[in-house]
């Protein structure tokens, strides 16, 4: 596809899939467009999705939070706060993502293509919520909160159920990213017990500073207990 009109007219297809339709289809457009495709058609009028993006994620906490608090009042204000982190992290929003096909739409420079970008974790998840931003902007907030709802229903009772595993390393790496460039490290600082029935003791730093301790009966197991300590103290 080479011009805009012909980008524009392939979208009513991605629309029926998504369960929306957009008023102003330059909105889809735009969370459709990846950096990398952005930079590549400079002068033709292609903006990245990533300032939309920002927007996104910020509605979808907004009503994650609103919908956990509505429906779950036994809920304390930690286990709201862990329910939502289920939902908002990157696995979550990828299978959403996949699940409407949004890779195949995706408008990617040449170099993301060939290496595989349309299955990519981060950009998935990315454009996910630019979607979000893209449908609160066009429609409200009514809409993008029935947008939401309606493709991540299963995943919100699946976390207060407590039948999604959380990966609490993935959760603070991609937390600590979003707000600084620091390295995280775990380190096995004690293991206790016969070698049949060992403790691991595991710290999660980042720097000189540590963030989090957690035990074990195995090594990951530790680190990912350690990360749930940083995530639960807000490191």
């Amino acid at each position: 596809m080479n011009s805009r009109e012909e980008l524009l007219s392939r979208l009513s297809e991605f629309e029926e899939r998504m369960g929306y339709v957009f008023k102003d289809k330059n909105n889809l457009l735009l969370a459709l467009t990846h950096s990398s495709f952005a930079n590549e058609h400079k002068g033709k009028g292609f903006v990245s999705n990533e300032r939309l993006e920002f927007l996104g994620d910020s509605v979808l906490s907004l009503v994650i939070s609103d919908n956990i608090y509505m429906k779950y009042s036994h809920l304390s204000e930690g286990e709201m706060t862990k329910a939502r982190a289920n939902v908002v992290c990157e696995t979550s929003l990828m299978k959403c993502a996949n699940e409407i096909g949004l890779g195949e739409y995706l408008l990617l420079g040449k170099g993301e293509e060939i290496s595989g970008g349309r299955t990519r974790s981060s950009i998935l998840s990315d454009a996910f919520e630019a979607l979000i931003g893209a449908v609160y902007i066009d429609g409200g907030f009514a809409k993008v909160k029935e947008f939401v709802l309606d493709k991540m229903k299963t995943l919100i009772q699946d976390s207060i159920n407590g039948s999604i595993f959380m990966d609490y390393k993935t959760q603070l790496q991609e937390l600590v990213q979003k707000s600084s460039d620091q390295k995280i490290t775990y380190e096995i600082v004690e293991e206790k017990g016969p070698d049949h029935n060992k403790l691991f003791v595991s710290q999660v730093k980042t720097s000189d500073r540590v963030m989090g301790i957690g035990r074990g009966r195995s090594k990951k197991e530790a680190e990912q207990n350690a990360a749930k300590q940083a995530l639960e103290k807000g490191f």
